[in-house]
């Protein structure tokens, strides 16, 4: 391929083949934004643009370890641009002249291919006047080198016993005579010490809901405070973004950040939240109203309360709690809020697809800056190949819900790498790439059986949320709740 830009045939609103599926997200515009984060690099062999092109290709590729994967993209990458100066053979090279590139300059490509994503998806992008996110955090295993021992262990936290009392106190002869049978015990420190700590890396991702294409992440540690991930998350999400999350991101800090931002949220209650309202409610014909979410130490701080709208959906066993700060039922009825929530569990399957399907359950790089940007790039190849399926979709697939099936999508891009490379010649295709990505959708089939079929050994079974305690609100914090609610409203003025 030539030096020249992409024609205009690759950049039609109709691409049809695999190369023009990748121009519609990495863009002449996302590698001049890399090229310019890096200026002063010397690395002649790895450029902006073959450095990222094999980077999101290795995820895509099939082998058993990195310089398997290598290997195919290096060649995928030669056999397009054939014209251009080679990158480099090794994977020793790539890797070194990866790690030289600063995280921030991948964050800024994953900036630019959202925009991108944006635009493409434009069409069926709000649903009921939102744009549903969903939000949730999983861990990833990573091997067991010395560096990542150190800088990436995680200790599961245990919960400590108590000790139960004696019935009868023992005589003092026979306390010093099994003190001195028994030895001494071992110090806290130094069983910490022997302990093998387990490297493990976290990722909380946001996920378009209706399309269940990935739209921003967060990495830390395996111990990182999925909150606080999703507070800092908080600038990459659009305008009219409603935030579908399970109960472990309802909080104080959260639903102030997300409301100051202007956004919506519809997070699940469970029986420790903090509602009050002004005259008692029964809760036994109750199923929506507003209340205020006001915890504690907000009150000690003299914070004012947010008020919320509480909804109650029907389940198969209880009732489902939710909590949105769309106080308008007309705009966010009970019908749409139950619709919301229940897809968000396509979560859940991004992560399984991540995991299970790219084989991503464990990162194999060996140091803190490959794993970090290992990860960023299967990211960034994981969110391209999920707009590429919803891009294949017809508009009434997508307005029904419909999402397509990873593992197809991944296949026909495996089949378009090798037919590139010459590695496997197939028989000729009648239809294109865009029409057999049509093609590739998740069958649709209704679940009559659990998804969990046996218990796991040590894993704890799931216990749903209880229904939430709403309080009745005294003189005292009637007095507080005007006043500090008041002086919100002047602030903002």
């Amino acid at each position: 391929m030539s030096r020249s830009k992409p024609s205009h045939q690759a950049r039609t609103a109709n691409p049809q083949s695999f190369l023009a599926c990748l121009s519609h997200f990495l863009t002449p515009h996302v590698f001049k934004q890399a090229q310019q984060c890096l200026k002063s690099r010397r690395a002649f062999r790895w450029h902006a643009q073959p450095l990222l092109f094999v980077l999101l290709t290795t995820t895509w590729c099939a082998g058993e370890s990195l310089p398997e994967r290598f290997e195919t993209a290096r060649a995928f990458y030669v056999a397009l641009h054939q014209r251009r100066r080679r990158p480099g053979k090794t994977f020793v090279g790539f890797q070194k002249a990866l790690g030289r590139v600063p995280l921030p300059v991948l964050r800024t490509v994953a900036r630019a291919m959202r925009l991108q994503i944006a635009c493409v998806l434009a069409a069926s992008w709000t649903v009921y006047g939102f744009i549903p996110l969903g939000c949730d955090g999983s861990r990833l295993a990573c091997c067991r080198s010395e560096e990542l021992e150190r800088r990436l262990h995680h200790r599961p936290k245990k919960r400590k016993k108590r000790n139960k009392k004696p019935a009868q106190a023992p005589a003092p002869a026979l306390i010093s005579a099994q003190a001195s049978a028994t030895p001494a015990p071992e110090p806290k420190a130094a069983k910490a010490r022997a302990e093998p700590s387990m490297p493990q890396l976290w990722v909380t991702a946001v996920v378009h809901l209706s399309l269940g294409v990935l739209w921003s992440w967060r990495l830390g540690k395996g111990d990182a405070d999925e909150r606080q991930h999703l507070r800092r998350l908080v600038p990459t999400l659009p305008r009219r973004a409603l935030l579908v999350a399970d109960a472990g991101y309802t909080g104080y800090a959260v639903m102030e950040r997300l409301q100051t931002a202007g956004l919506s949220f519809l997070l699940r209650l469970c029986s420790r939240a903090p509602l009050y309202v002004e005259d008692k409610s029964k809760l036994q014909h109750y199923r929506e109203g507003q209340v205020y979410y006001w915890p504690l130490r907000q009150q000690f701080k003299e914070q004012p309360p947010i008020p919320v709208r509480v909804v109650r959906i029907a389940a198969d066993k209880g009732a489902v709690w939710l909590i949105t700060n769309v106080l308008d039922e007309q705009r966010l009825s009970r019908k749409i809020a139950s619709q919301m929530y229940r897809w968000r569990w396509r979560n859940e399957g991004l992560f399984r697809a991540y995991k299970r399907t790219l084989g991503k359950v464990k990162l194999m790089s060996r140091t803190v800056v490959q794993v970090h940007r290992e990860a960023e790039g299967s990211l960034m190849a994981t969110q391209i190949l999920l707009a590429q399926g919803a891009m294949a979709l017809p508009q009434t697939a997508r307005v029904r819900g419909e999402l397509p099936s990873v593992r197809k999508v991944l296949l026909e891009i495996r089949m378009e790498i090798r037919n590139v490379v010459g590695m496997y010649l197939g028989p000729r295709q009648r239809h294109s790439y865009l029409e057999r990505l049509a093609q590739a959708r998740w069958p649709k089939r209704q679940q009559r059986t659990p998804k969990v079929r046996r218990r796991w050994p040590g894993r704890k079974d799931h216990r749903p949320p209880g229904r939430p305690k709403i309080l009745k609100m005294g003189t005292t914090l009637k007095d507080l709740a005007a006043r500090t609610l008041g002086a919100k409203s002047c602030a903002n003025c």
